[in-house]
């Protein structure tokens, strides 16, 4: 029971419990969906983050790609899920590691391919007679 109530108060609610993950390699998920990979360096009471040696790994299929960003600040509110890399089983990965320009261009055929799919999604729809509408024409409440 000792060791529970030595829990309790070691432990500190909100971001100031990521004050013992400063110095160490992180990545963070964004609300865009860009992945960062780096050092945490600072954070403060909004979840705000400063990130050194950043680098933003894109994912096509089986293949990844990192693209050097450096000193990277980002606004709380963008992030999804912030976690510890473990340094041990970062190299133990599936994936196959490509340069920059071949995840570029694999990212583009892949978003050109999603667009043409959705056309042909919204072509057959309204060839059925009915429609969607388009998520910059609904109102915001």
């Amino acid at each position: 029971m000792a060791a529970l109530s030595q829990l309790k108060m070691n432990y500190m609610p909100g971001t100031a419990s990521l004050i013992e993950d400063i110095d160490k390699k992180h990545l963070v998920l964004l609300r865009d969906g860009r992945t960062l990979i780096g050092f945490l360096r600072s954070i403060d009471q909004f979840a705000n983050l400063v990130l050194h040696q950043t680098v933003e790994r894109i994912h096509v299929g089986k293949k990844y790609g990192d693209i050097p960003r450096g000193i990277f600040v980002v606004r709380g509110e963008n992030v999804v899920l912030l976690g510890e890399i473990d340094l041990e089983k970062e190299s133990d990965t599936p994936l196959q590691q490509v340069s920059i320009e071949d995840i570029l261009e694999e990212q583009r055929i892949e978003q050109q391919t999603k667009l043409e799919n959705e056309k042909m999604k919204v072509q057959a729809l309204k060839d059925r007679g009915l429609s969607i509408p388009r998520a910059d024409t609904l109102d915001e409440y």
